[in-house]
């Protein structure tokens, strides 16, 4: 039972006292957080501040993210080695809140699905999300890949274009028809970015690959720019507003302010305003929002489970992620959910707990307050090949491939539609379809386990006697709704032409609803044919199912036996007696 208590349990900073109180907290441990802290902190920076870009807003709202969401999710959540912020994952929901709803509405969105991530933690929702099958996730993460990839065609090449279409296949048109006047040099940075990134691994350092190839696109691109060239950074495409009114270049050097999300800037560059039609419209998006943040976190919190060999609450870190998503928007950050490859090198850099986590966030704290100008360098190209590899690296290409050479065709089926849905469509409606298309799955399979087994002819069975025009037969499975109307419906056919029916149930655990209603519907037909209808070895649950729906023995129709045993010694009476 402890177990499984854990599995299901729901508490605040479930990670951060089982690791620093639960388990003694010294000075060595925390020295290994500090250098992890530190470590995912570097890394998280070009990352936080990429993604950002990538959604559709300013750099610096990706580094509030790290630095709120990050600090709170660690405090609050189930995972003890969990990195959270932005994810590349949210980039397809996000970027068309961002065009249609501006930073306003991106909020909004965010704290509206920190809400229903609360709600499902307090649901204990937590370990269900785990039962979407993985076709249904490798079609999430392949689509995002290509969108997400396709949105960086732009940087990558350095062409001119105002605004991206709202529609992927326009969007593939516009970019088609620019991709002949590339910039050159533009192209030159984020190859050079690129290759770093592919070959680093080779020196097998502890470094990360995407940290040197950052660093030499930019000094590539500063080189190039000193001699006249054009080529774009964070500097020359984002400004902000001093305090004294005039403008800076990049991001700026200070701390995020409170500000409620509505008044935010809208598409219109104007106060977004709260309205009830707004919140209407965002609901979708907000859902979506929620579902793939809970299907990211808990997914990356398994991974780091079975690197570790510890056990994550699933419900606690729903409950920091929902904490960390209703706070951060009031403070300027986009949506934040657990990122696997932060997270894997948090583990890998020596984390002992959730400290580890918090110290990340407060190195991009101090990164944003101090290094803002050397930021601003960064350039576009380098950070568009920084995102193509993340892209790759998410879409899980090889695994994709596994399963559509391997998979049955119903699960193929779902991955394409998946797949399809999110890049031609939208997130909304591919993860909408996705959850949908498990459950229809899930039901299908638990249908599949439930079966019908005529063993009249057993030696068990025929030791007991059966008198003629009797079969018996044997029920496994659970009986909800799908499976209980194929099963009774087949042995109401059976009744017809039979004097009676013994059904031993000692394998059916569950027995819903329609279960209960598909039932009834047998006991019915018995009586209207004159079967007779025995019950053997009713489980607990189905028992007390039927005893408060009052279903009780009807003489000359149905029986109740608590073993098969006793059952098959009065048939034969039962048989006279009629």
């Amino acid at each position: 039972m402890p177990h499984r208590a854990h599995l299901f349990s729901l508490r605040a900073a479930h990670a951060l006292r089982e690791a620093c109180v639960d388990e003694p907290y010294n000075g060595r441990r925390f020295l290994k957080d500090l250098m992890a802290g530190v470590t995912v902190g570097i890394i998280a920076i070009p990352l936080a501040m990429a993604l950002a870009i990538a959604s559709g807003v300013a750099p610096q709202y990706g580094l509030y993210t790290a630095i709120i969401a990050g600090f709170l999710i660690a405090l609050f959540g189930g995972s003890r080695y969990s990195i959270s912020g932005p994810t590349a994952a949210f980039v397809v929901i996000l970027y068309p809140i961002a065009q249609s709803y501006g930073l306003g509405g991106l909020l909004l969105a965010t704290l509206m699905s920190g809400v229903l991530l609360v709600i499902m933690a307090v649901m204990r929702l937590g370990r269900f999300i785990e039962y979407i099958p993985e076709s249904v996730t490798l079609g999430f993460t392949g689509g995002i890949a290509v969108v997400i990839a396709t949105l960086q065609v732009k940087d990558f090449f350095g062409l001119s274009i105002d605004a991206m279409p709202e529609h992927y296949w326009d969007k593939l048109a516009v970019l088609g028809q620019q991709l002949p006047a590339l910039d050159g040099l533009s192209t030159l940075v984020a190859v050079v970015t690129l290759a770093v990134m592919l070959l680093w691994p080779r020196l097998k350092t502890p470094v990360p690959p995407h940290l040197p190839a950052v660093i030499v696109g930019s000094l590539l691109a500063l080189w190039l720019n000193s001699g006249g060239a054009a080529i774009e950074t964070v500097g020359s495409r984002f400004s902000y507003l001093l305090p004294d009114g005039s403008t800076g270049a990049g991001i700026p050097p200070f701390l995020p302010e409170f500000v409620w999300p509505w008044q935010q800037a809208g598409a219109d560059g104007q106060p977004l305003g709260l309205s009830w039609d707004l919140f209407r419209e965002l609901i979708p998006a907000a859902f979506a929002i929620a579902m793939l943040g809970a299907i990211e976190s808990l997914l990356c919190a398994v991974v780091l489970d079975g690197m570790t060999g510890k056990r994550h609450s699933a419900n606690s870190e729903l409950m920091g992620q929902g904490i960390g998503n209703i706070v951060v928007p009031f403070f300027g950050g986009i949506t934040a959910t657990a990122a696997i490859a932060r997270s894997a090198a948090n583990y890998r850099a020596g984390a002992e707990s959730p400290v580890a986590a918090m110290i990340h966030a407060l190195v991009v704290l101090l990164a944003l307050v101090s290094l803002a100008g050397i930021l601003a360098y960064l350039p576009m190209p380098a950070m568009a090949a920084l995102l193509v590899m993340v892209a790759w690296n998410m879409s899980e290409a090889p695994k994709a491939v596994h399963l559509l050479k391997t998979a049955p065709r119903s699960d193929i089926l779902v991955f394409l539609t998946c797949f399809g849905l999110t890049v031609a469509l939208d997130m909304v409606i591919a993860i909408t379809t996705g959850v949908l298309l498990a459950a229809v799955l899930f039901m299908r399979e638990m249908a599949q386990m439930t079966k019908v087994t005529d063993i009249t002819g057993s030696k068990r069975v025929q030791q007991a006697g059966v008198p003629e025009g009797w079969q018996v037969f044997k029920i496994n499975g659970p009986l909800f709704f799908a499976a209980a109307d194929r099963i009774f419906g087949e042995l109401a056919d059976l009744s017809q032409h039979a004097k009676g029916l013994v059904l031993y149930m000692d394998g059916v655990t569950i027995l819903d609803a329609g279960g209960l209603a598909a039932l009834k519907k047998l006991i019915a037909s018995c009586r209207k044919t004159g079967t007779r209808l025995v019950f053997a070895d009713l489980q607990f649950q189905p028992l007390r199912t039927l005893a408060r729906a009052g279903v009780k023995p009807e003489p000359g129709v149905s029986y109740f036996y608590p073993i098969l045993e006793a059952a098959l010694a009065e048939l034969s009476e039962m048989d006279w007696q009629t």
